[in-house]
């Protein structure tokens, strides 16, 4: 995310500030930037200004929703193209997305980052060719970022979450190259295109480590495919380790163990695969 981009508000942010105004005070602090920074915003009755740019207060605003400035009003954080894709609060400052209302990211417990900077750490990334499959919002390219990876390879399908991810000052930028946390250095290749596709151009061996956080599977069957494993299998180097989420779908229901399933592919791949977390741990023999 730009830093000269505009203001992004949630609908707390918004009465906190039409609170402020109707109090009488002249300024109002906060965050927003979903709590990446604490800045000050100058008050009027009918405008508020931040960072030298003067903003109308926002009609009521719904819940769970995280608007941005579009140039002539406050706009939700969301597309529809097929599906309604869209940016998520969270009390924990980054945000969630959704694709017709399921959830992306694990946030009940803990900030979506946290989560992440868990998963990735299983596979150590530091000074690593990282393959990210799925980078959705780039919290594990950030994640592999911060702990100093060599590079980090990331795949996104869907040019919506491209766009989400343009808005979320929490996603890591490719292009930026400044130090600080969220800086790639250059280290982060961002490509839009279908990895179960695009994996086949990757050479042998060619990745230390890598991450798959696909959708679940009743959405991208093919990224739980035995073919695709088996490229995945045929990217990374022997020993190199590789963390698959796969959560716990339909096990209360009917039984069902995903992760065991996973791990009986990966092994037949040429992994040697355990449960972890919320997913599978593999590492290539």
């Amino acid at each position: 995310m730009s830093p000269d981009a505009g203001p992004l508000l949630t609908r707390p942010t918004a009465d906190a500030l039409r609170a402020a105004r109707d109090s009488g005070a002249g300024e109002w602090s906060g965050s927003l930037d979903l709590g990446v920074s604490i800045g000050t915003a100058a008050l009027a009755s009918d405008a508020w200004q931040w960072r030298d740019r003067r903003y109308p207060y926002p009609p009521a605003l719904k819940d769970r929703t995280i608007y941005h400035w579009d140039g002539d009003a406050f706009a939700p954080v969301a597309r529809f193209a097929g599906a309604l894709i869209k940016l998520v609060p969270t009390e924990w400052g980054p945000p969630t997305f959704e694709i017709d209302g399921i959830k992306m990211l694990p946030t009940a417990q803990e900030s979506p980052l946290v989560d992440a900077r868990r998963k990735v750490a299983l596979i150590e990334p530091h000074g690593k060719r990282v393959l990210d499959t799925c980078g959705g919002l780039g919290y594990f390219a950030a994640c592999c970022l911060d702990a100093g990876v060599a590079r980090v390879h990331s795949f996104e399908k869907n040019a919506d979450v491209l766009w989400l991810r343009t808005l979320n000052p929490w996603s890591p930028d490719p292009d930026e190259v400044d130090p600080g946390a969220l800086a790639s250095g250059g280290r982060l290749q961002l490509e839009h295109a279908d990895v179960s596709l695009a994996i086949t151009q990757l050479a042998d061996a060619s990745m230390d480590a890598l991450l798959h956080d696909p959708p679940r599977f009743g959405i991208a069957g093919e990224l739980y495919a035995q073919a695709f494993y088996d490229q995945l299998a045929r990217v990374l180097r022997r020993g190199g380790r590789l963390f698959h989420y796969t959560g716990s779908p339909n096990k209360l229901t009917s039984g069902r163990d995903v992760p065991r399933e996973v791990a009986k592919r990966l092994e037949k791949s040429g992994f040697r695969a355990q449960p972890a977390l919320d997913g599978v741990l593999a590492t290539r023999r």
